[in-house]
Order: C-alpha cells, then structure tokens, then sequence
C-alpha cells in the first residue's frame, strides 16, 4: 500500500469498488549546462513595486536550482529565492547574470521588458 499523502484527486469515496490514484511525480534529472536554455526577465509586478530578475526554463532538480541561486546571489551581492522552478534575484541584474551564467557554461539571454 502506498502512502496517503501522495494520493491525488478523490480524498474519500463510498464506492465499494473505486481504486485511489497515486501521484508518482518525479523531479527530472539536472541537465547539463550547456543543454540549459535559460531567460532572464525582469519583473514589477506583485513584488511592491520592487524590481526583480527571474529566471525560468531551468530543467533539474530543485537541490541543483538553489546551488545555483545561492552562486549567483553571492556574485549579485543580493538576496533572492527559489519558487516554483524559478530562480528570482532581488534587483536588477540582468547584466550581471547573463554574464556569469554564460561564463559557467549555460546557454542564456534576456527576455521580456
């Protein structure tokens, strides 16, 4: 019997014959670097008015994503988190992150305003 947290949809029947779905979602293996495509946006919105830099598309593990957040907040010199498999960097620094991701083997270029 698998276990109840992973079960999906229908949380109590009484159908004698219903079968419970199990969700087997597993997280994709990291991609290589230079497999990444990654974009580089630039957000206002529902932030406070604050401006952030977000980066989508990364194809990995979410272990793997903060790794990479973590090194691209210590060369940014500011805060940030990792979201529903985005990266988003206080700030902007666009710039600054395409050249470091390019510098360490990720295909990446802005996108959006």
């Amino acid at each position: 019997m698998q276990k109840k947290k992973n079960v999906t949809g229908i949380v109590y029947s009484t159908k004698p014959d219903f079968e419970y779905t199990y969700s087997n979602a597993s997280e994709a293996d990291t991609l290589p670097p230079q497999q990444q495509e990654l974009r580089i946006f630039i957000e206002k919105k529902h932030r406070g008015g604050k401006t952030a830099s977000v980066i989508k598309g990364y194809v990995g593990k979410k272990d793997d994503m903060e790794i990479l957040a973590k090194l691209i907040k210590a060369k940014c010199g500011t805060g940030g988190s990792v979201k529903d498999g985005e990266i988003i960097i206080q700030g902007d620094f666009r710039d600054k992150i395409l050249e470091l991701l390019i510098s360490n083997g990720y295909k990446a270029k802005k996108a959006g305003g």
